[in-house]
């Protein structure tokens, strides 16, 4: 059924609302989803058959109109806030917006076959996570794309080593070491299931070489105790919803070394108030540990869901300080941004992984046994909370050996 223009126009207004956009944003959509609208009338075009193509015309056009109006062309991004309006107001017309694309050639749709196929087989039978799964069939998609091109879908019949260490030539330069031998990883797993399916007659596998790693090379990056002070002095200092939501988030993080995804998984129901117990499901394994809620992190939450989180019908935690009003997906520029507001700059990575890394030192030096420190960061095994060893460096200068002959020479 065809809806009415201004049906949709209302339709779009009340999604905004509810999702409790600022009335001038919602004001904002609303003109620009209408000039659109005006344009199709005037081209005949009906809303539910509007393809990508006609957007890119409509918002040349909008840009010449533009330029007449005010005499002078509009600022690179202009662009983005039409496009997100007409966007939103397409996903309404149309139920799935941006389409699909059309796979016109064969080839094109057996690659995407594959990859369907491949993203079942990691997730149902290998059981990896989702991101995991997302890196491995970035992968398979690039390879595949870039084998097709070069002997189309029959190459794979053919497909030899040599092939293989051309797309590896392809794929090294930029890279470290360690992300090229992430790429030989993730091209061992395709090769390894198009083998499986027997879409290659040989397995390549055991011929695809990345660079030599060495256990333990890298000394991770992290924070002392003092670095973390600080970074909560000053998050505490920002009263507003932001500053609550951060300030929780960040207690979680120096407290228990928790992960990204088991922060922003954190739900409503996993704080057991009366029991002053907190549930984590660790992204890792899938399994849940029961951590004691300490009183930093409880005030903290309960400062937050009081006065900071948005009122949301979503049962995650942590939620955007701006709309749309959904579960946050990652912490990286939330934690960099404190991190350069507090002073503080550690060397390397300023991820979360920083305070998991610290919080790890801190119950190394607290004699704390592997297996509990293993079960607190819900590592597999205590293999996994070995890289956390050399981490203590003034740990390993207590214990470190004289060595015959280092003595300085005057």
């Amino acid at each position: 059924m065809l809806k009415l223009h201004d049906e949709l126009i209302a339709e779009l207004s009340n999604l905004l609302t509810t999702q409790n956009y600022n009335p001038v944003v919602v004001a904002n959509h609303r003109l620009y989803a209408r000039a659109f609208l005006d344009y199709l009338a005037e081209c005949g075009v009906q809303v539910e058959t509007v393809t990508l193509a006609q957007v890119d015309q409509y918002l040349a056009y909008a840009v010449q109109d533009f330029e007449a109006q005010y005499g002078r062309p509009p600022c690179a991004r202009w662009q983005m806030l039409p496009r997100t309006s007409i966007n939103k107001l397409l996903r309404l017309a149309q139920g799935k917006w941006p389409p699909e694309p059309e796979m016109t050639e064969p080839e094109t749709a057996y690659r995407q076959a594959i990859c369907c196929e491949y993203e079942a087989w990691l997730r149902d039978e290998r059981g990896l996570a989702s991101a995991s799964i997302s890196a491995l069939l970035w992968e398979a998609r690039n390879f595949l794309r870039w084998q097709f091109e070069r002997g189309g879908a029959a190459s794979l019949d053919t497909l030899s080593i040599g092939e293989v260490d051309l797309y590896m030539d392809m794929r090294a330069p930029g890279l470290r070491r360690k992300s090229l031998a992430d790429v030989a990883e993730r091209l061992r797993s395709v090769v390894r299931y198009l083998h499986r399916t027997r879409r290659i007659p040989m397995d390549l596998t055991p011929h695809i070489i990345g660079p030599m790693l060495y256990a333990y090379e890298d000394v991770p990056s992290t924070l002392d105790r003092r670095q973390i002070a600080a970074v909560l002095a000053a998050t505490k200092k920002d009263g507003s919803p932001r500053g609550l939501r951060d300030l929780a988030v960040l207690q979680l993080l120096a407290t228990y070394g928790l992960r990204e995804g088991e922060i922003c998984r954190l739900r409503l129901e996993d704080v057991n108030w009366r029991g002053e117990a907190l549930r984590i499901r660790h992204t890792k394994t899938n399994a849940y540990s029961y951590l004691p809620l300490l009183a930093p992190v409880g005030e903290a939450l309960l400062d937050y869901l009081r006065n900071g989180r948005p009122q949301v019908e979503g049962r995650e935690i942590f939620i955007r300080s701006c709309a749309p009003y959904i579960a946050m997906t990652n912490l990286y520029g939330m934690i960099r941004g404190r991190l350069s507001a507090a002073g503080v700059e550690p060397p390397g990575k300023r991820g979360a992984h920083v305070f998991r890394h610290a919080r790890a030192v801190e119950m190394l030096r607290a004699s704390v046994p592997q297996k509990i420190i293993g079960d607190v960061l819900g590592h597999r095994s205590t293999e996994s909370t070995n890289a956390y060893l050399k981490l203590a460096i003034d740990d390993l200068r207590a214990v470190a050996l004289d060595v015959p002959g280092s003595e300085v020479l005057p």
